[in-house]
């Protein structure tokens, strides 16, 4: 038989892991072939890629984020060829199985669950006497009628082959983001996961994801992502592994994690802030909520104080990079506490902040319990939320108005200085500033043209103008400051306007006394040794309106007109700021 595993993932950087489980457990008695597509790729050029191979049996990877697409992809190719054997497993079609079987007459077989064993057992059956009901795991039609098999035990992974030795992949390791796991399962369970539904954790044997991760940084794999729900759940395995990896790991390579920060010891955090290298490691943490109540209904246990000084002490330690989840439309979380949740997060300060909506996954208990708390939600994938009982979609549209401007202007850092300003002295709270300008933003149709780095600017500022903003002009000289400290190259027309410029005769003076006195630009400056034609080519002076070394030293915001000069050197990513040492 000819076999295909195939997939659509989100991105082409993605990989999926679990095809590549079912092509190393069937060998050697089965060879699969992988092929992988993007959910952005055309159909039709899918299906024509799938038909040309001739194959006997295509295995789809389903997910929320492929299902629809995937579908359709199985519904033409099953017009073409009706002799195909369509088989699917994942997540998403793991669960309201009769639905999926009676919706999708296209679906020949579901395999349900953990799936090496069961797929591997299947193609058997496919090659030879068809006895569908000897394979444990599987949903199929005998005599017009839907058949589930009970599912089998689950496996001892110690004993699974890798999924990462094969030679296709080599090429791709550098440009893709490899997936892997060292355990499956999930200790807790919380009610808007699938992972709570299997009870208990499972680990992978501890040399054979070491030898593999050897062999992934040797073959030139640079971004590397460990897929455990909760990576430090036994401590002891977690700093082995953290160990292991600031001991072998090549140069360049990062590794990705999803931890629980509230059951994290402060002895660890002390090991990695004192032994990882800078951007090694790379946390996720679900806070999703900082409401008790909320999180008492979705049976999820979290200690908040405990998770803040966990990521507090990372932030500190200035190693690694954190990435702070939060769900909006948990049960009894309405407008106000949400806001409170935004803002308790917020004030941790991490790298990046995303904000999720709350999707009602097949097979989890809050989908099955919706009516309790009076959800409405979508009927496709990803089942994301419309409304509950004090969640209106009103209040999910603002939200979402806060989600649009928070990745733009927080989680691309493109202005730290400039939105730390704002969040702390000019607005309420953090999310009064991005609610308010994300719904100023969707006023003004922003959200449906593009933008380049200028125009994110001048938004912002023109936002501004229409609050009675006290120091407007300081904000804007922090604007200058992020912006320029952000060029690679001397920006030929920037954002602000000629108005807060100098002017030529002005620029020129100012060069002039740089050049007969450089030592008030301080010894860095002088350790350049710029030409004349230097300092008019690659710097360029602009004035702000108060003093800017004193407020980053104590502060304070000291009214004086200042000038700061920008160094740009193409060899380096940002620009080299000098600043207050010269006075106008």
């Amino acid at each position: 038989m000819k076999i295909i595993c195939s997939t659509l993932n989100a991105k082409y950087i993605h990989t999926n892991i679990a095809i590549r489980y079912l092509k190393a457990f069937a060998q050697p008695e089965f060879d699969i072939e992988i092929v992988e597509y993007t959910i952005k790729d055309p159909i039709m050029n899918i299906v024509t890629d799938l038909i040309r191979k001739k194959p006997n049996v295509i295995g789809f990877s389903c997910y929320i984020w492929n299902i629809e697409e995937t579908i359709k992809v199985v519904k033409m190719i099953k017009k073409i060829d009706p002799t195909i054997h369509i088989i699917v497993g994942g997540p998403e079609v793991s669960y309201d199985i009769h639905e999926w079987m009676e919706n999708v007459n296209e679906f020949d077989y579901i395999a349900i669950g953990e799936g090496e064993e069961t797929f591997k057992q299947l193609l058997t059956e496919l090659a030879g006497e068809m006895h569908m009901e000897n394979v444990h795991g599987i949903a199929f039609r005998s005599e017009g009628k839907v058949k589930i098999n009970p599912q089998r035990n689950k496996l001892d992974l110690r004993t699974l082959p890798s999924p990462f030795r094969f030679e296709e992949d080599i090429p791709h390791l550098g440009k893709r983001v490899v997936y892997i796991e060292t355990s499956r399962g999930c200790p807790f369970s919380c009610q808007f996961c699938l992972s709570s539904i299997e009870v208990g954790v499972r680990y992978f044997d501890r040399e054979k994801v070491k030898d593999d991760i050897r062999y992934l940084m040797k073959n030139g794999a640079k971004t590397i992502k460990f897929v455990d729900r909760t990576f430090n759940i036994s401590r002891s395995y977690a700093m082995e592994m953290f160990r292991f990896l600031i001991d072998e790991h090549l140069p360049g390579t990062v590794f990705q994690f999803e931890i629980t920060a509230d059951i994290m010891r402060p002895e660890v955090i002390e090991f990695l802030n004192e032994e990882a290298p800078p951007g090694l490691f790379r946390f996720e943490i679900g806070v999703q909520s900082t409401n008790d109540y909320t999180n008492e209904l979705v049976k999820r246990k979290q200690n908040f104080e405990k998770l803040s000084r966990t990521v507090t002490m990372v932030k500190n330690g200035g190693k690694i990079d954190q990435h702070l989840d939060l769900i909006a439309g948990l049960p009894e979380e309405d407008y106000y506490s949400f806001r409170k949740t935004f803002n308790d997060v917020f004030a941790m300060r991490p790298e990046e902040l995303q904000l999720g909506f709350l999707k009602l996954l097949r097979g989890t208990g809050l989908r099955l319990n919706a009516d309790a708390h009076k959800y409405i939600y979508m009927d496709h994938s990803p089942y994301e939320m419309l409304g509950n009982n004090v969640l209106s979609f009103d209040d999910i549209i603002r939200i979402k108005q806060v989600e649009d401007v928070l990745e733009k202007y927080w989680n691309d850092h493109r202005m730290d200085f400039t939105i730390e300003y704002l969040v702390t002295e000019s607005f309420p709270s953090p999310f009064d500033f991005f609610q308010e300008f994300g719904s100023y933003w969707e006023q003004k149709g922003w959200s449906r043209i593009g933008h380049q780095l200028e125009d994110l600017y001048k938004r912002l500022y023109e936002f501004l103008e229409t609050k009675d903003i006290v120091n407007l002009d300081v904000i804007e000289g922090l604007m200058k400051y992020d912006y320029l400290t952000r060029q690679k190259y001397k920006p030929r027309k920037p954002w602000w306007g000629a108005a807060s410029s100098y002017e030529k005769p002005e620029r020129s003076a100012i060069y002039q006394e740089i050049i007969q006195n450089p030592n008030q630009l301080g010894t860095d400056f002088i350790q350049l040794k710029l030409s004349e034609k230097d300092l008019y080519k690659h710097t360029l002076v602009e004035k702000l309106s108060f003093n800017l070394d004193k407020y980053f030293a104590e502060g304070i915001i000291e009214k004086r007109e200042t000038t700061i000069l920008s160094y740009f050197d193409s060899s380096i990513e940002r620009s080299t700021i000098f600043a207050t040492a010269f006075k106008k």
